[in-house]
């Protein structure tokens, strides 16, 4: 795995500070912007380096951005363990783009989240435009600055 951004702990604390900050600013303003699958990655980075102090704060923004966004408590850090766990492996032993491997595991992981958000809330016709707006935006964000 090379190394990038997310391997510096003041960056990465930054970031999660950034992340808190437009989820709960986007959740006062009724907008649902959760940049979730970035924080997914860099809970993948944290547990495939053995980052244990960032994961700690990485749990701490899952855990806002559940409450922002209505979800149960842990269930974006249960979803990201099981997909740590379970799906990436197979993902790696199937495909052969290392740089390509990091925007289908953000994809991945919003599937999970919309099947959550699905069997917790309900479904909405708004919510898949929510979905896919996050999508886009944590692409464009894990492109360019990550």
């Amino acid at each position: 795995m090379a190394r990038n951004n997310l391997d510096n702990p003041i960056f990465l604390f930054t970031l999660l500070l950034v992340i808190i900050t437009i989820n709960t600013i986007s959740s006062i303003h009724f907008l649902l912007i959760m940049i979730a699958g970035i924080t997914f990655i860099s809970f993948y980075v944290c547990l495939k380096r053995k980052y244990l102090y960032s994961l700690f704060f990485i749990v701490l923004t899952f855990i806002f951005i559940e409450i922002n966004s209505g979800l149960r408590p842990l269930s974006l850090t249960l979803l990201s363990l099981f997909i740590y766990i379970f799906i990436i492996p197979n993902i790696d032993r199937m495909m052969s783009f290392s740089k390509l491997n990091e925007y289908i595991y953000i994809l991945i992981f919003y599937l999970g989240v919309f099947l959550i958000w699905v069997m917790t809330i309900g479904m909405a016709d708004s919510f898949i435009a929510i979905i896919f707006v996050n999508i886009i935006i944590d692409l464009l964000f894990f492109g360019v600055f990550i």
